[in-house]
């Protein structure tokens, strides 16, 4: 395998200088900072002539190619800088350093405003960005900065409007789980993502319990990164690819002390309280927030109070070197109303048959990094991580067609998560036959131990997490799961000449997870009596060593349109619950086996002279024994059905994904102004299907979770410090298992009908104050977009009907 793949790149280095030994494009690279040396990240950088734009990376560091010699004029804009226009006369590879003058906070709000919402709000990452690869990717970036929407809630349907196929679970009024998924691929806590926050995991368990309790607040973002199935090779084994939360940072500001404070009320007593701290003293800057949260939710025995906390402090002694640390600690208690049977939402989805249903979470992250770049062209991270972390669950799992009263005993799941992990990255730029190449190698150290406890709680109804016998507890199942990856990967990108690209890319994993403890199997009479009870001890231990490998390809037809294509394979190891876990409403194969496949991109994306951005992707994800859920009564005594969780079938997944957004005063005045009008269409067509299986029962049938087509769009505008969006959603009618069950008696399984909804946001900036007010659910449409098996559940979860916010903030 290393001498097949040692050969293809020498291959492919050997076309790449015989056919651009002529090549006449000239590369521009440097780095932007302040006048005090201050590195500013995500400036905007813009070639006049050719329309050609990138950002600083977070050390500062930009790349640009021009395809010939020439004049050029270069525009450099950085949010509470003064812009610089430079006039360039190139002749040969240019190295720059830019150096930004502070300007007045009036200044930054009314003339940079306008440079900053010249931006779609959407983007692709570069070819190269920091210490990442991402030439021919299916990559999108939503910018924070110009969002117009309810970030009090955390509403994941406006914030991500504009990326496509993504199907987007609403479980609480709150937005405090994230629940997406792409491409046909469960949204369950963006468990088929790898989850990250400023580059390391949040997850639970990254290999064995890949599912995000903790989601940023996305007051404090500055925007999510979405990288497709290709994020394989780079970022792990996750078939829907990789979501990258990046947070604000405490540089730019210009002073050693800034405050921002952020107070939001609406529907239902919701409050929420989002207040920050950043500044620069010296090499340092730094910031800090606190976010406190709570309302009671648009239906009864849905309460919840939320708590997160952030600070990071990043240091930089020389320009070359950067230091940060950063601690996020989360806290909440929700109640939760449960599920309804189709039934009862068609009688009245606001109404609430569990009262006694609790779930806290307790989440701990710590991470450390260092960026040190040898020069320009060479840069390397490497960055440790912690998670110390655990989830309580407490209430009636059993079939929502059953009664619940007190006295009667509730399931209690404890889990504790212990998570340490590192990840180094080098990545050097260098010219071949005056051709930019980049290569990057980087390794990953992971160990996780996850401790799992269910049994019967206690039989009250307020939020009780402990055992009635907390000193030797009558339990159903108690187990240690504790796993290790170690992975090293490879990726390099090739010009064959100025237009034509290839990167190829390779990655070695080696996963090794265990389950150690018993069970109890019970079985229960029509009464909910116990019939018979077995203890079971178990001891499992997989280990596995795999490769995976890619290949991209982008073909630059114009300078700002680009033909792209890629294929990697994919992988994903059985998690935690795959193995064991107690559930009436579910039943798990003890053969079950991990899953394979790839994924394959080919798209057209550009930005037509800051018109009309748009990507065009046809996708085709294959998974070979994939995991899901079939419908199954063959239980003694009574024989009710049941889900059972299993390696199904095969599947294919094809698709189209077309984003585009128009900027209606561009195209009318050629220029932007104090007004800009802009609207978006994001449409999904999905055809989904199992092969390969004997089983008659889904042969043939709609792979579960794969709505035909979704549509998004909206309008956005704005005058001077106004903005307003008014954006509408279409979801097509899916499946929840793989018999495509229409209606069954426990409500876990069943159709998910096609819904639309529409929201509106708007706000206004006057100098430090800004007031937003919005409207979520405008219509008040009833709908649903999950059936669960357990929390929150079981049963159909209903979606919030229409409520409204308001938002005062100062910032100083």
């Amino acid at each position: 395998m290393r001498a097949t793949l040692f050969r293809v790149l020498i291959v492919f280095g050997f076309i790449g200088i015989m056919s651009s030994a002529q090549a006449q494009s000239i590369v521009i690279k440097g780095k932007i900072h302040s006048v005090e040396g201050k590195v500013l990240n995500a400036a905007n950088l813009v070639v006049k002539e050719i329309e050609r734009h990138t950002m600083s990376g977070t050390d500062g560091f930009f790349t640009l190619r021009v395809p010939s010699p020439g004049s050029y004029t270069l525009g450099v804009f950085a949010e509470g800088y003064q812009p610089q226009i430079l006039e360039l006369e190139l002749r040969q590879d240019t190295l720059l350093e830019v150096s930004l003058s502070e300007v007045s906070y009036e200044l930054a709000t009314v003339e940079l405003r306008a440079e900053a919402e010249q931006g779609f709000g959407i983007r692709k990452l570069g070819s190269v960005e920091g210490v990442g690869i991402y030439e021919a990717k299916k990559t999108e970036v939503v910018d924070f900065n110009n969002l117009t929407a309810n970030l009090a809630t955390n509403n994941a349907r406006q914030a991500l409007a504009k990326v496509a196929g993504l199907n987007i679970w609403e479980s609480d009024a709150a937005g405090l789980q994230l629940g997406i998924g792409g491409r046909g691929l469960s949204p369950n806590r963006t468990s088929n993502f790898n989850t990250r926050q400023n580059g390391y995991d949040i997850s639970a368990d990254a290999l064995g319990y890949p599912e995000s309790y903790y989601t940023p607040p996305m007051e404090a973002l500055d925007r999510i990164e979405v990288i497709r199935g290709a994020a394989s090779l780079q970022y792990g084994t996750q078939f829907g690819g990789m979501v990258n939360f990046v947070m604000k940072e405490g540089d730019g500001v210009g002073k050693p002390f800034s405050v921002q404070s952020r107070q939001t009320i609406g529907s239902w007593g919701l409050f929420n309280s989002y207040n920050s701290i950043r500044g620069e003293v010296g090499d340092v800057h730094y910031l800090a927030f606190f976010q406190h949260k709570q309302g009671n939710g648009w239906r009864p025995n849905e309460n919840f109070e939320a708590n997160t906390g952030y600070a990071a402090v990043h240091y930089q002694p020389t320009d070359r070197l950067e230091l940060k640390l950063e601690y996020t600690g989360m806290r909440y208690l929700a109640q939760q109303p449960g599920g309804l049977t189709d039934r009862l939402f068609e009688l009245d989805p606001q109404q609430s048959i569990r009262e006694r249903n609790w779930f806290q979470v307790n989440w701990n992250l710590l991470s450390a990094s260092i960026d040190y770049a040898f020069t320009p062209q060479t840069r390397f991270n490497l960055r440790a991580f912690a998670n110390h972390s655990g989830r309580d669950a407490l209430g009636n799992l059993s079939r929502i067609t059953r009664f619940d009263t007190v006295g009667m005993p509730r399931t209690l799941i404890l889990d504790d998560y212990q998570n340490v992990g590192a990840e180094a990255r080098l990545i050097h730029e260098y010219r071949v036959a005056g051709l930019e190449w980049a290569l990057l190698v980087g390794g990953r150290a992971y160990r996780g131990l996850t401790q799992q406890q269910q049994g019967d709680g206690t039989t009250g109804a307020g939020p009780d997490f402990q055992y009635p016998q907390s000193d030797q507890p009558d339990l159903l199942l108690d187990y240690t799961y504790p796993s290790a990856n170690y992975a090293a990967f490879v990726e390099h990108i090739f010009r064959v000449n100025e237009k034509l690209s290839l990167t190829p890319g390779i990655r070695f994993e080696h996963i090794r997870t265990f389950a150690e403890g018993y069970f109890k199997q019970r079985v229960y009479d029509a009464a909910g009596n116990i019939v018979s009870e077995t203890l079971n001890p178990e001891e499992n231990q997989r280990i596995r060593s795999l490769v995976l490998a890619g290949l991209g390809l982008s073909y630059q037809v114009k300078p700002n349109i680009e033909l792209y294509g890629n294929f990697s394979q994919n992988y994903r190891a059985v998690t935690f619950n795959d193995l064991r876990i107690t559930n009436p409403n579910f039943i798990v194969d003890p053969d079950i086996q991990d899953e394979r496949g790839y994924n394959a991109d080919l798209g057209l994306r550009g930005d037509l002279k800051g018109i009309f951005y748009f990507d065009a992707t046809l996708y085709h994800l294959f998974y070979r024994d994939r995991i899901g859920l079939l419908l199954k009564a063959d239980q003694p005594p009574l024989y009710l059905d049941y889900r059972y969780r299993t390696n199904v079938a095969d599947s294919r997944t094809f698709g189209l994904e077309l984003v585009g957004e128009l900027e209606w005063v561009r195209l009318i005045s050629g220029k932007s102004g104090k007004f800009d009008l802009s609207t978006f269409a994001n449409v999904a067509f999905n055809h989904a299907r199992y092969v390969n299986t004997d089983d008659p029962s889904i042969a043939g049938k709609k792979v579960e979770l794969v709505p035909e087509m979704m549509i998004r769009g909206g309008v956005n505008f704005s005058f001077q410090g106004f903005r307003a969006s008014l954006q509408h959603g279409y979801v097509g009618s899916h499946y929840t298992d793989a018999t495509n069950a229409e209606r069954t008696s426990s409500a876990v399984n069943g159709i998910i009908p096609a819904y639309q909804v529409m929201d509106f946001s708007s706000s206004y900036t006057w100098r430090w104050l800004t007031l937003e007010t919005g409207v979520n659910n405008l219509l008040d449409a009833r709908y649903f977009t999950r059936r669960a098996t357990g929390y929150p559940g079981p049963g159909i979860i209903p979606a919030s009907g229409r409520n409204f916010y308001a938002t005062i903030g100062v910032e100083f």
